[in-house]
């Protein structure tokens, strides 16, 4: 992979220099703690050969990207029978958005915004104590990525669930329509914890490859979820994966990915390669900015766009 190693070099020496680094989130103090000079990048291949620069090894808090595993996981549960509970459609507001969970009784607009993933988290919650469903999430992220170190962030998540207001009170308006099953409480605290759940840009890509090859790893060969599964994952990704920026993200970036306000973007080049990159400096979508660039530029030198070149 000599052109892609250099590649990833590049961009990463290139995001070090970059001044326009945006703002961490201060609404969540542990994150407002975040070094802004920090940057890293991983791409991973078909055969599990690494194009790493930067700072790819430090782990940081995956917040909203820990969505695409629960929604996997929820989907394995339930199948469509989520879709009664929550939408697919692109959202447009902000991603923790009261207005728009009263305007439509209670069904979240989609799995990525915070209302929605609270919904898919109480899915997942139903049948197991708390601990034990997260328990089921780590296990999940951790076999994906091949990697038994993966663990939750207890300092982030003690913040959220000190802060998390807006998301209580999303949760307690869902649970008055009746699209939440579990107490509050219960579904609340998971979805705090895997949000707080600590990745390395490596352990990320490697933890998004099923949904870069049809479902599967590739370098063991096991099916993750059938193919048509993977393909409408990713169609959510690229639809509504960065919040009220994702129009924006498919535009200047052309692949699906999720991004968190921790300053992560997982994003999947089909086919070619899964992908993550980490700058917690944030743009006004609460979108990782240098990482959204350097996304960019990747796509653009390596004609990865599943628009076309």
């Amino acid at each position: 992979m000599p052109q892609l190693d250099q590649v990833v070099r590049d961009i990463a020496d290139e995001m070090a220099q970059r001044t326009d680094r945006g703002e961490v989130a201060t609404y969540i103090p542990e994150l407002a703690r975040a070094d802004t000079k920090a940057f890293g990048l991983v791409v991973i291949d078909a055969e599990g050969n690494i194009a790493a620069g930067g700072d790819s090894e430090i782990p940081f808090s995956i917040q909203s990207i820990s969505k695409v595993f629960t929604l996997t996981l929820a989907l394995g549960k339930a199948g469509d029978r989520l879709w009664k509970r929550v939408g697919r459609e692109p959202s447009g507001s902000a991603f923790n958005s009261v207005v728009q969970l009263e305007y439509e009784r209670g069904v979240p607009r989609n799995p990525f915004i915070n209302a929605g993933a609270i919904a898919v988290t109480d899915l997942i919650v139903s049948g197991y104590q708390p601990r034990e469903a997260l328990a089921e999430i780590l296990r999940f992220l951790r076999f994906l990525a091949d990697d038994p170190s993966i663990t939750v962030d207890e300092a982030v998540a003690a913040s959220e669930a000190r802060t998390g207001f807006r998301n209580i009170a999303l949760a307690n308006y869902m649970k008055a329509y009746g699209v939440l099953e579990n107490p509050v409480d219960f579904t609340l605290g998971v979805y705090f914890h895997h949000c707080a759940i600590a990745m390395s840009c490596r352990q990320l890509a490697a933890a998004g490859r099923f949904l870069a090859y049809q479902g599967r790893n590739p370098v063991t060969g096991l099916s993750v979820v059938p193919p048509e599964r993977a393909r409408r994952i990713n169609a959510i990704m690229l639809t509504c994966g960065h919040y009220d920026g994702s129009g924006e993200f498919a535009y200047r970036v052309g692949l699906p990915g999720k991004s968190g306000v921790g300053g992560g973007i997982l994003a999947i080049a089909p086919g070619k390669a899964s992908i993550a990159v980490w700058s917690p400096g944030l743009d006004a979508s609460g979108n990782s900015r240098l990482g959204r660039i350097a996304l960019e530029e990747l796509t653009k030198r390596l004609g990865w766009s599943i628009f076309g070149a």
